[in-house]
């Protein structure tokens, strides 16, 4: 998985690639998503989408760059289907619930999944009539964010429901997987012919303790397709909020900042005779004091407003004013109640002359790192020595290179 993210990130860096997601998607691979017609960029967003939301803990560190890879390409999407775009929309609304926002100081990021929005609308409006009418149809989502509470009393109560969340976690994570397989089965949300429910591994199955994934900042480069760098401190990336700074302490320059929900893997030091240790000393100890802070941190009324005006929300804001009344009035007019009215009437619609003046296209290209080395490092090191333990040629060797782990 981690691999094949790395790979999307480096692809999604080129215009040619984003280009190419637009080739309709016809071999059907049995996958436990839903059915859907439509490009290889829809296939992109759902299978996203499926390990965002069902996926293993041990995947969190890749949300980040899941959602980069979806924003690089997005400029270049020439039409997505109902199914993708609602998925869309669906992690916008998870990745900006407000006790997510403010329980860790690296959240509010991961809101820069509004890019994807802006480029479409920009770009790509005219054969893009389903994430339009998703976006009016989810028109709270973008209010929600815009009057975005920051005030003492209000950032409290958010934290009070996410305590309350977190207690009731598994039962709702029992819940919701209840009702999905209760929806594959009636046949509301359909997956693929062929597909099977991902299952765990067997028991004794060995594995190996993977390197702690690189943060995004770190990864990619954040440039403009007609070259240049970003400026710093644009929305999404460069420089950090001052107390976003101070929770976590004094950092070497070019730390990785990983998320509240990543999971830190276990780290050996090197033996006397084992050969290059991919990890630098320190790193489980620093990682650990950075949890630590981070568990901590509160988020203040500063802190919000700071990364609050930084939403890039105008496009999206001025589109719901101009379409929300025409929509409303036509199925006022007409008696609508058919969704597929409503589509015809956004498909030759226009919003030439009434968007705010585009915003230029911000591709985050990776970029070649010692954080990616030494997870491959890792990783490959950890698959030779699990193809090769019988006959057991690892033996009186004392290699502590990575820990190996029975499920």
């Amino acid at each position: 998985m981690h691999i094949g993210v790395f790979i999307l990130l480096l692809l999604s860096g080129e215009r040619n690639f984003g280009v190419r997601l637009n080739k309709p998607y016809s071999v059907r691979v049995p996958m436990d998503i839903p059915v859907f017609t439509g490009t290889h960029a829809d296939l992109l967003i759902i299978v996203f989408h499926k390990i965002i939301t069902t996926g293993h803990q041990r995947l969190q560190p890749l949300f980040e760059s899941m959602l980069t890879i979806i924003c690089n390409v997005s400029p270049y999407v020439k039409s997505l289907s109902m199914v993708a775009s609602t998925k869309l929309l669906h992690l916008l609304e998870a990745f900006s619930t407000p006790w997510f926002l403010i329980s860790n100081p690296s959240n509010h990021h991961l809101v820069f999944l509004l890019e994807v929005f802006n480029n479409i609308i920009q770009y790509q409006f005219d054969g893009n009539a389903n994430l339009v009418y998703t976006i009016i149809r989810k028109r709270n989502v973008f209010h929600q964010l815009a009057n975005f509470a920051t005030d003492g009393p209000s950032l409290q109560q958010a934290l009070d429901k996410k305590q309350k969340k977190s207690s009731t976690s598994k039962l709702e994570e029992a819940t919701v997987r209840a009702q999905s397989e209760e929806a594959r089965g009636s046949g509301l949300e359909p997956s693929m012919a062929g597909s099977t429910p991902a299952t765990e591994a067997e028991p004794g199955t060995r594995t190996v303790t993977l390197a702690a994934t690189p943060a995004l900042e770190i990864m990619t480069d954040r440039t403009h397709p007609m070259g240049g760098a970003a400026a710093a401190g644009e929305w999404g990336g460069g420089a950090s909020d001052p107390e976003c700074s101070e929770s976590r302490g004094a950092e070497p320059e070019g730390a990785s900042r990983m998320a509240a929900s990543a999971s830190t893997s276990p780290v050996a030091l090197p033996a006397s005779r084992s050969v290059a240790a991919p990890f630098p000393f320190g790193v489980a100890a620093r990682e650990s004091r950075r949890s630590q802070q981070r568990s901590q941190w509160v988020a203040s009324t500063q802190w919000v407003q700071g990364w609050k005006q930084k939403l890039p929300l105008q496009t999206i804001m001025r589109l719901l004013q101009v379409l929300v009344p025409q929509v409303e009035k036509i199925c006022i007019d007409k008696g609508l109640t058919d969704e597929s009215e409503i589509l015809k009437f956004l498909q030759h619609g226009t919003l030439v002359g009434l968007l705010p003046v585009p915003h230029p296209i911000l591709i985050r290209k990776y970029q070649p790192n010692a954080g990616t080395a030494m997870w491959f490092r890792t990783y490959m090191w950890g698959i030779i020595y699990l193809q090769n333990v019988d006959p057991p040629v690892w033996y009186d060797t004392n290699v502590k290179l990575f820990e190996i782990q029975r499920v």
